[in-house]
């Protein structure tokens, strides 16, 4: 069973109750992220994530963990492109004062300036820690190879000097403008009442505040860009991306059975060529992100500097193959089984489900439809995905990136 409501306030929330559970899952969730950041403001997003853990009038941060450890209960948060969510997990019996406690840090957090110093030198060992990590520097690269320096192409984190300037009345501004209402849905999932879950939302939520919700415009620009960061490490790494769907375009189940069969594990056309027939990388995938305005395949791996250029031309003829031969009706059938699934398994998570029922509320402000969604699945047909891979590998409009101990970079 699924209800929405709107309270007074404009805040949106959403309940899915879940028979037969013992525990429940609730998110709150904002409709902002780094994609909405201007440049004085890049990182803020995560920054402000991070201090809403770091106190409260009423609390120390070791006293809001220490609360919901008492509980037994989980807490944690995340910060993506153009979504924020604080989310929590509990027993049924202990819902209620989990989502105080949840209530509180969002609402409340007074940004202590003792913790924002410190706080800023976790988050600046985070920026190096991914530094550290020439994946997800690969992928921040070749995010910015594909849309620029904003809107997408940011890097969630942000520069070092952008964190080490905020200041508590930056977090305050961006806050009142961002943090507003009706920018905001409540999603409660697993086994909790309708009522129950509506009275949480409507004891903190519910009286109006802040003031009326302008959305910042984003300005996309898709680029072609091939970014290179030399570093001396043992393995090189590179990634292209392809322009593909918004997230709310009818051919998106179609786009993601051929992301499944292309690079979406380990029977994939990638892994089986790359990896297994020509051991040039241990790993090799590819996937799918897709917003509000357009939407991004990226095809990564990971290879021995010494086979990166191979390893590219494999990927490289992997892909034409893949364009210019279509796909079988088995690797048909076993992606869109892979699909099928993947989307059953998520039903019986109440973490999925908090995120999935939530996010989509956030998004299109439409409840999502689960049996909808089997059927979009259940009438694909091979044509469709073969359409799909006609129209996603244009080499012309495709961005690269790459990382590693190489005289250059890799080029498509």
């Amino acid at each position: 069973m699924v209800q929405t409501f709107t309270l007074e306030s404009g805040v949106r929330v959403i309940v899915k109750k879940m028979e037969g559970l013992l525990s429940v899952t609730m998110g709150l969730l904002v409709g902002t992220g780094s994609a909405f950041e201007r440049d004085e403001e890049d990182g803020i997003s995560h920054f402000i994530e991070h201090m809403q853990f770091k106190g409260t009038p009423t609390r120390t941060a070791f006293e809001i963990s220490d609360a919901f450890d008492a509980l037994g209960a989980q807490v944690n948060a995340f910060t993506g492109k153009d979504m924020t969510c604080y989310y929590a997990k509990s027993t049924s019996d202990h819902a209620a004062e989990t989502f105080a406690l949840l209530s509180e840090l969002f609402l409340d957090a007074d940004f202590p300036e003792e913790e924002m110093k410190r706080e800023k030198g976790v988050v600046l060992e985070e920026i190096n820690m991914d530094e550290d990590s020439p994946e997800d520097l690969c992928l921040d690269l070749l995010a910015r190879a594909a849309f620029g320096k904003e809107n997408y192409g940011r890097n969630i984190l942000g520069p070092a000097e952008n964190v080490r300037r905020f200041s508590r009345e930056d977090i305050f501004r961006y806050k009142a403008e961002c943090y507003r209402p009706q920018n905001i849905v409540i999603s409660f999932a697993g086994n909790i009442g309708i009522e129950e879950a509506l009275a949480l939302a409507e004891k903190r939520f519910g009286a109006p505040f802040g003031e009326p919700f302008v959305r910042r415009e984003k300005k996309i620009s898709l680029k072609t860009d091939n970014l290179f960061r030399k570093k001396p490490i043992e393995q090189a790494h590179f990634a292209f991306g392809f322009p593909t769907l918004r997230r709310d375009d009818d051919d998106l189940p179609a786009v993601q059975v051929m992301n499944a069969i292309l690079g979406g594990g380990m029977s994939s056309r990638l892994f089986k060529k790359v990896r297994e027939e020509l051991g040039l990388a241990y790993s090799v995938y590819s996937y799918t992100s897709h917003y509000e305005e357009t939407g991004l395949l990226t095809v990564y791996a990971g290879v021995n500097p010494e086979k990166a250029a191979s390893a590219a031309k494999a990927v490289t003829d992997t892909i034409l193959d893949f364009k210019k031969n279509g796909i079988t009706e088995e690797e048909f059938l076993r992606g869109k089984e892979q699909l099928r699934s993947s989307s059953i398994f998520s039903q019986e998570n109440t973490s999925s489900q908090m995120l999935l029922y939530g996010r989509n509320l956030l998004y299109t402000g439409e409840v999502y439809d689960f049996e909808a969604r089997m059927e979009e699945i259940s009438s694909l047909r091979r044509d469709d995905v073969m359409r799909v891979i006609g129209d996603n590998f244009d080499f012309s409009r495709a961005a690269a990136a790459s990382v590693g101990n190489l005289k250059e970079k890799i080029a498509l």
